[in-house]
């Protein structure tokens, strides 16, 4: 059996409504330092291997994991938050300023519309997630930790839940409602576990910085 335990980021500035100079280097606020801490503390024994997103906010949160098991193997993935905006334009903005982009680019409900220079498409991140997906079933590793951010976790959920064929118009809306009625908290996140003889993925929903849902423990590797 393969288990993955899939953890969003601890609470960034850009969560806590400041501005970001862009959206790879938003840094942890001491309670999601606190976050990261509390979910190291929750391991009841070392994973396999840490995987981390290559933005610092999942960074940094792995790494108050990696110094708890500082023998686990730890991997940087292109596991990174869905950048759907342009980049260059969202600089030094705050969450409230670029919520009439948001609505506007969800509004539009094309797969393959790319905003801006170093933006990608609903299609280019739903293959990195799928990609994803597969690099964890290929890899020998059984018990992993990975941390990611949550529209990424949360597209992980919907593709293992919802199966959708083909990526198009009306998936990208189902996905966005998905996502908007199933906000991954900040150090929470979900389990996927995988049999060997099963070519599909099951999904436990909304685990906490404790390894539980609704005080339930669920992973293999959490208290």
């Amino acid at each position: 059996m393969k288990n993955v335990r899939l953890i969003r980021h601890g609470e960034s500035a850009a969560n806590a409504g400041k501005a970001s100079l862009d959206h790879a280097t938003i840094p942890l606020t001491p309670k999601g330092v606190e976050q990261a801490y509390l979910v190291a503390q929750s391991f009841n024994h070392a994973p396999a291997l840490i995987v981390a997103s290559p933005f610092s906010r999942a960074q940094a949160t792995a790494m108050a994991t990696l110094a708890a098991f500082p023998a686990t193997p730890f991997e940087t993935w292109p596991i990174h938050e869905f950048t759907y905006l342009e980049p260059v334009r969202c600089s030094n903005t705050t969450l409230a300023m670029r919520r009439e982009w948001v609505e506007a680019y969800w509004s539009r409900s094309d797969p393959a519309f790319r905003d801006g220079e170093g933006a990608e498409s609903f299609l280019d991140f739903i293959f990195r997630v799928q990609s994803f997906l597969d690099q964890l079933a290929e890899h020998p590793a059984r018990d992993i930790a990975v941390f990611s951010h949550g529209q990424f976790i949360n597209a992980v959920a919907w593709l293992t839940e919802r199966k959708p064929q083909p990526i198009d118009g009306r998936a990208m809306a189902d996905w966005r409602e998905y996502e908007i009625t199933n906000p991954v908290r900040t150090c929470c996140g979900y389990l996927l576990d995988k049999h060997p003889a099963d070519p599909g993925w099951q999904i436990s929903h909304h685990v906490g910085p404790h390894g539980s849902r609704s005080e339930t423990v669920l992973s293999p590797f959490g208290k």
